[in-house]
């Protein structure tokens, strides 16, 4: 397995774990912070279609900027992947972390057992 791709936001509680998982389980990574190094509307798009994952599971539903912007509301009325897509390239701070990206899978979030399964 080439190295993986951890997309983090370093001051993020579960980012933290996530990331000290990775270091005690030695798995090889290249860091990539969420806000400085946003992802684009591509990768978003191609990390969902590699994840199988909807679109929804790409937003991070308990930030501030979700609520303000009231972004379930609009996913809700009929929001379409690319334009979630767009919306989700605007700020690395809308997009669910961590994101482990892979040769053949990505990880959206941090569950033990799913990136034990995947990972070890």
């Amino acid at each position: 397995m080439s190295d993986l791709l951890f997309v983090e936001y370093p001051k993020c509680t579960t980012c933290k774990r996530a990331r000290a998982w990775l270091d005690q389980h030695g798995v090889s990574y290249t860091d990539r912070h969420i806000v400085e190094d946003n992802p684009t509307a591509v990768e978003i798009a191609e990390w969902q279609a590699s994840s199988g994952l909807p679109v929804r599971r790409f937003f991070n539903t308990s930030g501030q900027l979700y609520r303000q912007m009231g972004v379930k509301a609009r996913l809700d009325a009929g929001m379409s992947d690319e334009e979630a897509f767009a919306l989700l390239a605007t700020n690395g701070m809308l997009v669910k972390r961590p994101i482990v990206v892979g040769d053949d899978f990505v990880l959206v979030g941090f569950k033990e057992p799913e990136w034990s399964d995947c990972l070890l």
